[in-house]
């Protein structure tokens, strides 16, 4: 029998480099995916091909410990999602077999490699017997409003007990560190609970996840920078030097503020970590915070520490525009998303720049860069009019110089919030059942 693991990737709207900090993020599940048709193999090993460019055939044993490949190679995204599994004790007797395909665009900043994380675990628990619990297979995961319910923490699993979407989330965004990248629980949370219609108010500590409606009205545009944005490759060393500066910044602060009650107020709880971003913007002065830490941090800290924390307060801001349908309002704050991201965090490009400002003077609603940065996608938000006027500019003003050529569905797209991941039976016919 043939199975077809199907994950999404996503689009950030806001909330960017705010997860590994502990600050919520507002993404959505994109209506583009990558698949793993697969079968179970005879034994515990992984072989996979794929016909998309640049992506040549492996295989690995499955066995503690995962060897990682080539720095950069594509099955170490996989290898991820296998040594997290065996790591966790989920006993992996059974591998896979098959073909990795998808249209997620690859290196844009749209969570095409979590993707392949969280399929290459649904195949993997899906060979072993292992149920994925909180979701339909075939429906492709929650679509109501409800709040998720916080998780425990993660432990040693008895080797039949089912494992919910929030607990293989916050294990998958552990595993993809594999890879060697530094990064939070967003995308791989937005993967595995995306909700058709829906954007994701996504928290962490514990990670909990919270669907919101987006408004009838609204559109998203996608459009590729022509940059890639590779973070198992170049821009790795850079996302991890911020996240490094998030982290050295608060020890700083943490250590200034260690007896001032309003920052440790959260932290007299027994069990509590020391001083967090979400201690610090607890009393939600957030101007006040700033005041006082710009004196303390040298500069370049204090704009990573900037756009940390008035970034986790526009999410917030955010999720409201978005549940009253003000769709100006949540374009205001994806604009000033992007300059602080370009300006405090450093990490768009010219081009990024460039197709937020034709977006803009197009009328779109806001527009910002999408993602990490360093090369990758913006997103811009339009209303249904003005959707086609903004995609001819993009067309004309951005990609006619470089491409002299319209640009492809790879390259801009509108996007669509989906559901999130899910396995079904493949039939002969290449549907599923």
């Amino acid at each position: 029998m043939n199975w077809l693991a199907i994950a999404p990737g996503r689009v950030n709207l806001i909330g960017e480099h705010t997860d590994y900090n502990g600050l919520p993020v507002l993404p959505m599940a994109l209506d583009r995916d990558v698949r793993i048709e697969f079968a179970v193999a005879d034994g515990p090993v992984v072989r996979l091909d794929s016909p998309l460019a640049r992506l040549d055939t492996f295989a690995f044993q499955l066995k503690r410990p995962i060897e990682a490949a080539d720095q950069g190679h594509w099955s170490n995204y996989v290898r991820a999602a296998a040594n997290g599994l065996l790591e966790h004790g989920v006993p992996l007797k059974q591998g896979i077999e098959g073909t990795v395909t998808g249209d997620v665009p690859i290196a844009s900043g749209l969570s095409s490699s979590s993707a392949l994380v969280v399929a290459s675990a649904l195949a993997l628990l899906k060979a072993n017997g292992v149920e994925v619990a909180g979701a339909s297979e075939t429906t492709g995961g929650p679509a109501s409003s409800t709040r998720a319910q916080p998780e425990p923490a993660l432990s040693p699993r008895s080797p039949v007990a089912p494992i919910s979407r929030l607990e293989l989330a916050t294990l998958m965004a552990r595993a993809e560190r594999f890879v060697g990248l530094e990064g939070g629980g967003m995308d791989q949370a937005a993967c595995l609970h995306g909700a058709e219609g829906h954007a994701l108010r996504i928290d962490f500590e514990p990670l909990r996840v919270t669907p919101v409606a987006v408004p009838e009205g609204w559109r998203w545009v996608v459009a590729s920078s022509l940059v890639r944005a590779e973070k198992s490759r170049g821009a790795r060393d850079a996302y991890n030097e911020r996240a490094g500066q998030c982290r050295e910044a608060l020890a700083v602060l943490g250590s200034v503020f260690a007896n001032d009650a309003s920052v440790t107020a959260e932290r007299d709880r027994p069990g509590v970590a020391p001083v967090s971003y979400r201690d610090l913007i607890a009393d939600g002065d957030v101007d006040g915070l700033l005041e006082r830490t710009r004196r303390i941090l040298p500069p370049a800290l204090f704009r990573r520490f900037r756009h940390v924390v008035t970034e986790g307060r526009r999410v917030a801001l955010a999720e409201v525009a978005m549940r009253e349908a003000d769709m100006r309002g949540f374009g205001d704050l994806m604009v000033r998303s992007h300059e602080s991201l370009r300006d405090d965090y450093a990490v768009s490009t010219s081009e990024l720049d460039e197709i937020v400002t034709v977006a803009l003077e197009a009328g779109a609603a806001g527009a910002r860069l999408t993602g990490a940065g360093f090369g990758g996608c913006a997103v811009a938000l339009c209303d249904a009019p003005t959707m086609g006027p903004v995609m001819d500019a993009l067309s004309e003003r951005f990609y006619g110089p470089r491409l002299s050529r319209p640009p492809s569905r790879e390259e801009m797209f509108a996007a669509k919030p989906s559901g999130g991941a899910r396995v079904r039976i493949r039939d002969s016919s290449g549907g599923g059942l």
